[in-house]
């Protein structure tokens, strides 16, 4: 028990290290921009939902930008939006989600933006401002979590679903056996009772034939 509860505690503060949002830079209109920056001990998909759903509670919806030769594909740009826990002012926030390495595919990095005007406001943030948009990042922690789990469930709903399909299947392929084992027996009985009829027709014949050749003359 107290193995078990180390491990947890251990992979609590091993979360919570992690948490801490850091200042760091990110190409975003074709221009390295300054960005703060927090990585999370979560999948990608994870914290993308989360972000998403923490925009959402504040009435903020935007899609990703997206297409092939879109150098700024997979950025989530929210224009003019109020985020008091950073600012009182309109601010156009940008928010980009990666995996952090291709090795780590349980780890994601969050960048965010914060510009005004097409102007990167980062270096007009005190550190008042500054300590705020890192605390936004550090505090959504728990939507990450609850995002994480919510995914978690639907793997498993999905694992249940596939398991009780193939279980359907296998119940389906018995019950079509049974019934073509059913007919093979019917079949079998069938082809019994013909054999023994047979038999007996063989028998009238041969009595038949017999009975013929008895009336040959020299028989007779």
């Amino acid at each position: 028990m107290r193995k078990y509860l180390l491990i947890v505690l251990a992979s609590f503060f091993t979360q919570l290290l992690m948490a801490q949002a850091y200042e760091g830079s990110i190409e975003f209109t074709k221009k390295k921009q300054e960005a703060f920056v927090i990585d999370f001990s979560y999948p990608p998909e994870a914290v993308e939902n989360a972000l998403i759903k923490k925009m959402e509670s504040m009435g903020y919806k935007t899609k990703e930008e997206k297409g092939m030769f879109n150098k700024d594909k997979g950025f989530r740009v929210y224009k003019s939006a109020f985020i008091n826990d950073i600012s009182s002012n309109s601010m156009d926030y940008v928010f980009k989600v990666e995996r952090k390495s291709r090795k780590e595919k349980d780890e994601a990095q969050l960048f965010m933006i914060v510009m005004k005007d097409n102007d990167n406001m980062m270096k007009g943030f005190d550190s008042y401002g500054t300590g705020n948009a890192k605390s936004f990042l550090n505090n959504l922690l728990p939507e990450v979590e609850s995002a994480n789990l919510e995914l978690q469930i639907k793997d498993q709903e999905e694992a249940v679903a596939k398991s009780e399909k193939k279980q359907k299947n296998l119940e389906d392929d018995l019950d079509s056996m049974e019934k073509r084992l059913k007919k093979l027996e019917d079949d079998i009985q069938q082809n019994k009772k013909d054999q023994e009829k047979q038999k007996q027709d063989i028998i009238n014949q041969r009595n038949a034939l017999d009975n013929l050749r008895s009336k040959r003359r020299g028989n007779l």
